[in-house]
């Protein structure tokens, strides 16, 4: 049909007055196959035990294109079922209102409509209502009708390879595979009588991103989720009681904001090292060390008071008689973890005598799932490779640079996992002087959140920054789903397209 014919497109509810319009549209369109078509009981008990699952577009007031589906009890099917297994000897009685799984029966356009994309707007609605009903995905039995051409050369496996890499044609395939469902089974035997698919399909599916199992547990889990990053003034304190009133003064400013996260720096206590400046540098910062107990348990008292998620930044911590650079999670509902840094810098080596950590994990917050490094540890892409590998969402960063050049490491690098991670990533530093701390003095910082690039984000990857060399606050929303809707349909998909088959990022098992 010419566009210029057109003068209305209507995607509609199936009704049962659309009944013979449906059936000699069906008759049309399978002219190669037995039992063509629905009959009219039948398409009755479709519409009424799911009528949001039977739509049809039409054109001009006449039906066009149709699409049916029901909703089931996935796991109660295996991935050799039949057509007649899923629609229940065409009863429909597989439909149940508990379904988790939208299963397609049938979709096709007319001939004569073909070529103005409307099968595209069938599969957006399906998608659309899967979201809306909270389903794990979409699945149906699809035709090969070109691979009788083929059989007698290749098998549907090695059929379903040529096609997705373009070298063979198939109408439908093709069709199913330009609107994001993906080939999991080959079914033999799948529809009786289809000669043309030499009696395969293909079981398709779709995964909806936004699926959120149900839960007994009263938690809800936040799809926008609130980061407020501390720029910490580095400034001398005369004790622990002091540097503890300017945090929860912090995570008082950032929790009035309702953030879900409040991130502290690394290394933002080393004022406290002033007192013992007189020592040498090993020794001072084995001094601090001392107060670390005492600074995780009141950030874990902050964190239950002022409702809010903690990463405390990092500190110096004593263990076994080795000297570590770590840090703490502290969340809102009283539970703590701990993160180390891995690798040290040479500075922190030579002067401290500080050793690299060996733990690298991500932690399940009310807010999804982060990872968190410490400043050298984010020019290191493994580390974050690994943590986006075992579903990581937010990165958190703190960090302290003396110069612009140690800054401009942190910074790039930390954007550059942004994109190659598919994750936002939140980065928070020190500024400031610290004329009586040796090894301390001098501190630059610009607290920043960066993002993918792609067009749900900011075009340059930057979410928000803060001020450069200033103490403040920097507040930002980022979103989870977005996250999801890039994995599965972004310009460039990362993650998905890491050839594992050629190489491979792990974590070694503990000797």
């Amino acid at each position: 049909m010419k566009i210029e014919n057109i003068e209305n497109i209507e995607l509609q509810y199936l009704t049962i007055e659309d009944y013979q319009e449906l059936k000699q549209a069906m008759i049309e369109v399978y002219t190669n196959m037995q039992s063509t078509y629905w009959e009219e009981p039948q398409i009755k008990t479709l519409i009424d035990k799911f009528p949001e699952g039977q739509v049809v577009i039409k054109i001009n007031g006449a039906l066009a294109g149709c699409a049916l589906s029901l909703r089931v009890d996935y796991d109660k099917f295996d991935d050799h079922h039949t057509y007649q297994d899923i629609t229940g000897n065409f009863t429909f009685s597989t439909h149940s209102n508990f379904g988790n799984v939208l299963y397609g029966i049938d979709v096709f356009i007319k001939p004569e409509y073909r070529g103005l994309r409307l099968g595209r707007r069938l599969y957006d609605y399906r998608k659309e209502l899967c979201e809306k009903l909270n389903l794990r995905g979409i699945a149906f039995g699809g035709r090969i009708p070109n691979y009788h051409k083929y059989a007698t050369q290749i098998s549907p496996k090695e059929y379903i390879e040529k096609v997705k890499r373009k070298e063979i044609h198939d109408p439908v395939l093709n069709f199913q595979i330009s609107n994001d469902f993906h080939p999991s089974k080959v079914m033999k035997g799948y529809i009786e009588g289809d000669a043309e698919s030499n009696d395969f399909a293909v079981l398709l599916e779709w995964d909806n991103v936004y699926y959120k199992k149900e839960t007994a547990k009263a938690v809800i889990k936040k799809k926008v989720v609130r980061l407020g990053l501390i720029q910490w003034q580095m400034r001398l304190y005369k004790d622990l009681e002091e540097l503890m009133q300017q945090a929860e003064y912090f995570v008082d400013a950032v929790s009035a904001y309702r953030a879900d996260f409040a991130l502290f720096p690394e290394f933002f206590n080393a004022p406290l090292m002033a007192d013992n400046n007189h020592l040498p540098e090993s020794q001072a910062i084995r001094e601090l060390a001392k107060y670390t107990p005492v600074i995780v348990q009141k950030f874990s008292e902050l964190a239950i008071s002022y409702n809010i998620n903690i990463i405390t930044g990092s500190f110096p911590e004593l263990k076994d008689g080795m000297l570590y650079n770590v840090g703490y999670l502290c969340k809102r509902d009283g539970s703590t973890e701990r993160y180390e840094k891995l690798h040290v810098t040479p500075d922190e080596a030579k002067v401290w005598g500080m050793q690299g950590g060996n733990e690298l994990k991500t932690f399940d917050t009310d807010c999804g799932k982060i990872g968190v490094l410490i400043c050298y540890d984010s020019e290191f892409p493994e580390l974050s490779r690994i943590l986006a590998a075992e579903g990581m969402d937010i990165l958190f960063i703190p960090f302290l640079t003396d110069t612009q050049n140690g800054y401009s490491r942190v910074r790039h690098c930390a954007q550059a996992r942004a994109i190659e991670n598919e994750c936002y990533v939140a980065i928070a530093g020190s500024v400031g002087n610290l004329p009586k701390v040796n090894n301390m003095d001098i501190q630059f910082a610009q607290s920043m959140v960066f993002t993918p690039c792609d067009f749900s984000f900011p075009a340059n990857g930057i979410k928000a920054e803060a001020t450069t060399n200033t103490e403040m606050i920097l507040i930002a929303d980022v979103d989870l789903d977005l996250l999801k809707d890039l994995n599965q349909f972004g310009s460039v998909r990362n993650l998905k397209d890491r050839r594992t088959d050629v190489y491979e990022v792990k974590k070694l098992q503990k000797k």
